[in-house]
């Protein structure tokens, strides 16, 4: 009986200690995807579509509207912590050369299967900042850092 009751106190320390573990996360994966003007990025739901697509969008910049970055990420230990997704974008402004920042960020909101959350750089804000050079996505918990994932040159 002593043997069972000091199991069970174990057990029970042990999952309140495991319910009390820091948030941990990480960024899969950053796909930056050019919208057209009609708000598409692919003609068909064909992954050889969109990527056929994407290259005929880069090459008539004139059909772009916006640029959308879906973000795919994962978090343990989530519980009722609100996580958000924070996009710093570097890039070269169209008329004068100078560099261009730019922060996105968007409430970071769970699927079913696969937690994608996407941010868009659109409208004039698009046209006015040029091409983007690097990139860097974050996954935070309040102030605190659980995820990042980078372009080659940031």
């Amino acid at each position: 009986m002593r043997a069972l009751l000091i199991l069970l106190l174990t057990l029970g320390l042990f999952a309140t200690a495991h319910a009390a573990d820091a948030v941990t996360g990480r960024v899969i994966k950053v796909l930056p995807l050019l919208v057209d003007l009609k708000g598409r990025t692919a003609l068909s739901p064909s992954l050889f579509d969109r990527d056929a697509y994407q290259a005929q969008l880069r090459a008539h910049t004139n059909e772009i509207s916006a640029i959308r970055y879906d973000v795919q990420w994962s978090a343990k230990n989530l519980g009722e912590n609100k996580l958000k997704i924070q996009l710093e974008l570097r890039g070269v402004a169209v008329t004068n050369n100078l560099p261009k920042f730019k922060t996105l960020t968007a409430e970071a909101t769970t699927g079913f299967f696969e937690n994608w959350t996407p941010l868009t750089l659109s409208g004039e804000e698009y046209k006015s900042f040029g091409a983007v050079t690097a990139w860097r996505a974050t996954l935070w918990d309040g102030d605190k850092m659980v995820g990042e994932n980078k372009s080659f040159l940031w």
